[in-house]
């Protein structure tokens, strides 16, 4: 796009009527080159749109080439960060479950609040996620950033094994969160909301050219501020707050060339709530609402992130980005984390009394070259870079402490953390990464075309446990592809087959302990078949997609034995998966998905009680195998609008053997907006509509339910929000 032109789109969007329905064009429009189409044909601003599947969307998560889901052999849902806060949706969790295909949360404190489930696999290990097309290393199976939508332009969520992009860790998928851009027409937005359970946020985005009428349209920014805290819906120590912070600057001196400097904040300090007891294998009324952690509770996670992105094209044939980042985070926790009712006693058992921090630094650079071209007389995309980085990890733990209290079910003193159970340094480990990747599309005919894609991670640990000295290093291999083909019948659809091939750590790789690093890396591959299209001039937007994944090189234990001791089992899923956006009636509209699954472990053995047992059959821990989100929005009139949203999950499992049952769940949301003025909005929303009790998590004894972590009760916000 020239200047000029990209000039006359602004002034367009400039004179557009001003409404939070769908804001300002100028001010969500993102002029960096990072967000205009790869391809010469089409070339424009490819802000995601609230509604719809945005199949036309250029992405970058799915492919660096910059295609759109219609020219991608993948599943990819992109999601809107406007449709995620018109919904009301003020989590990243939130946003990726209710509006993504087949994704369900398993957060926990534990991991971060950061714990997502994907075509058959869960954890942070097996679906892996990025800010900005960069990816986190995962430390002891936690992740907590990014966590707020208020920053957010789009999520784009890649399901299936993803490692020809970013990796090990990603054999459920890739979710990939995509900040707001600097812009260079002046946009302010403000939104303040209150509700049940003493919620408070207040939240600002602002944006615009600097010094314009000295340097014209060269220097924008964005900033970004979302707080929020609440008393909680738990007592005691229910109550949470956090703060996101997001700012970006751009120095864009010509056409071809931009660069952006960018930093975030995430501060949370959550509910310290780990579970409610189960009582006959129930969550009686009485103590829904309990939370039998300690009085002295803290939880606290920091993160801050800094990126210098740099983006030239020296031609119309070649694209050179580069990308160097440093990431902080800092987490503490001092908690009683396991609760188990005693039917002996009538009493709550209370164990893991755990003090942990975790210190973790990752400095990194990637750089990527896209060249266009011909072979053969043939269209021809190739794209190929390198990915480098380094990791210091430390952790700080009490694992040393043994202690356990009881209390009553009721009118209990929850008490406080002993001080002589605190922490003390444990280990620390330094990791290198450097990784090569590649990725092409060759236009066979015009309506044709045929991808590969490959990637190489050769990372080396090092680990020091600060109590005895002792010291190990391992170098690992991690290889990844992925070829396919895409037929376009029609401009406005796609048939699609792929191939692709991923690996898993055994553990989160940065913090593998001596007994796991002698293991491989798990292995798993993926065929998929799938159509996707738009019909009715655009109006209605569908995708279908048929898979099957393998993976391998599970951990065994030997029969006989408590310790870990061959890699010798297996594990698959097989699954269907539907999604659409369609406008039914005038003012009606209809989004959804669908995603129906077979899971089971192929080959799997742990020892429980001394005697080896075969879960060979059984459904994997965490996975349901139904999944369904509906979102009907009603526009009886031009200021209101009505939305509710429907979400199905089906039954999960806490134990290896599927005796630990958590129940299927349906929650509904609804949404009231009222459009006050031309830049106003007021909206109501209300969360679990019919106040389900409904298991996020849970946790299993020898095959028996001990507690779950349930979700969030009815509750009601009213929002206002404001744009100038």
């Amino acid at each position: 796009m020239s200047r000029l032109h990209r000039r006359r789109v602004l002034a367009l969007a400039a004179q557009a009527p001003l409404t939070l329905i769908l804001p300002p064009a100028g001010a969500q429009e993102a002029v960096t080159l990072d967000q205009l189409a790869v391809e010469g044909e089409g070339v424009g601003l490819t802000r995601a749109s609230p509604t719809g599947l945005n199949l036309r969307t250029p992405d970058r998560t799915v492919s660096r080439l910059g295609l759109t889901p219609l020219q991608t052999p993948a599943s990819v849902d992109i999601v809107s960060g406007e449709t995620a806060r018109l919904r009301g949706q003020d989590s990243i969790a939130d946003a990726v479950t209710q509006d993504a295909t087949g994704i369900t949360t398993i957060a926990a404190p534990g991991n971060g609040n950061g714990a997502f489930t994907s075509r058959g696999f869960a954890g942070p290990n097996s679906v892996q996620q990025l800010y900005d097309g960069t990816r986190f290393y995962v430390g002891a199976n936690t992740v907590t950033f990014p966590f707020d939508t208020w920053n957010v332009e789009r999520i784009e969520v890649l399901r299936g094994p993803s490692s020809v992009l970013y990796g090990d860790g990603a054999i459920g998928g890739v979710i990939n969160v995509v900040p707001k851009k600097p812009v260079f027409v002046p946009i302010n937005v403000a939104r303040a909301v209150v509700g049940s359970d003493g919620i408070a946020r207040l939240a600002l985005d602002s944006g615009g050219g600097i010094a314009q009428q000295e340097f014209g349209d060269t220097f924008a920014y964005r900033l970004n501020v979302s707080g929020n805290r609440a008393d909680g819906w738990l007592r005691p120590e229910g109550d949470f707050r956090n703060l996101a912070v997001s700012a970006a600057l751009l120095f864009q001196p010509s056409p071809d060339l931009a660069v952006t400097l960018s930093h975030d904040l995430g501060y949370q300090e959550p509910a310290r709530y780990w579970g409610t007891p189960l009582v006959e294998g129930r969550i009686p009324d009485l103590i829904r609402f309990n939370n039998y952690n300690v009085r002295d509770a803290k939880i606290t996670w920091a993160d801050n992130w800094t990126q210098l992105k740099a983006e030239w094209s020296p031609s119309a044939d070649i694209t050179l980005r580069n990308t160097a980042y440093r990431l902080t985070s800092r987490r503490h926790w001092l908690d009683v984390e396991q609760y188990a009712y005693n039917r002996g006693t009538g009493l709550v058992d209370r164990s893991d009394y755990l003090e942990i921090y975790h210190s973790q630094e990752q400095v990194g650079n990637r750089f990527d070259a896209t060249l266009r071209g011909d072979i053969l007389g043939l269209p021809n995309q190739f794209v190929a870079g390198f990915d480098v980085n380094h990791i210091d990890f430390r952790h700080t733990n009490n694992f040393y402490f043994d202690q356990s209290t009881s209390v009553p079910l009721t009118g209990y003193d929850p008490g406080f953390f002993p001080q002589n159970g605190r922490a003390r340094p444990a280990y620390a480990t330094q990791t290198s990464q450097a990784s090569v990747f590649a990725e092409d599309r060759l236009v066979l005919t015009d309506k044709l075309s045929f991808l590969t894609g490959v990637r190489l991670d050769v990372p080396t640990l090092q680990r020091q446990d600060l109590q005895t000295g002792a010291q190990f290093e391992r170098t690992y291999r991690a290889l990844g592809y992925r070829f396919g083909l895409v037929y376009n019948p029609t401009p406005d659809s796609a048939l699609y087959a792929q191939y692709s091939f991923a690996t898993d750590p055994v553990n989160s790789l940065i913090t593998l302990s001596q007994s796991l690093a002698g293991f491989k890396l798990a292995t798993g591959d993926q065929i998929e078949v799938g159509a996707k299209g738009l019909a009715f001039g655009g109006a209605l937007e569908w995708t279908i997609a048929g898979y099957r994944i393998v993976k391998d090189n599970l951990i065994s234990r030997l029969p006989g034995s408590s310790a870990v001791g061959v890699q010798v089992g297996s594990q698959s899923s097989q699954g269907f998966e539907l999604a659409l956006g369609w406008p039914i009636a005038p003012g009606w509209r209809l989004d959804g998905n669908l995603a129906l699954l077979h899971a089971q472990y192929d080959s799997f053995t742990q020892v429980v009680n001394g005697a080896a047992v075969d879960y060979a059959g059984r459904q994997p821990i965490d996975v349901p195998e139904r999944v369904a989100n509906l979102w009907l929005t009603w526009e009886p009139t031009r200021n209101w609008t009505a939305r509710i949203g429907w979400q199905n999950v089906g039954t999960t499992f806490s134990d290896f053997g599927n005796t630990a049952r958590r129940p299927a769940y349906n929650l509904v949301n609804l949404v009231l907006d009222r459009q006050v003025t031309e830049t106003s909005r007021l909206s109501l929303r209300v969360y679990n509509l019919f106040d389900k009790v409904y298991a996020i998590s849970g946790n299993a004894v020898n095959g028996v339910g001990t507690n779950w972590l349930l979700g969030r009760p009815r509750s009601f916000e009213v929002a206002y929000t404001v744009a100038w």
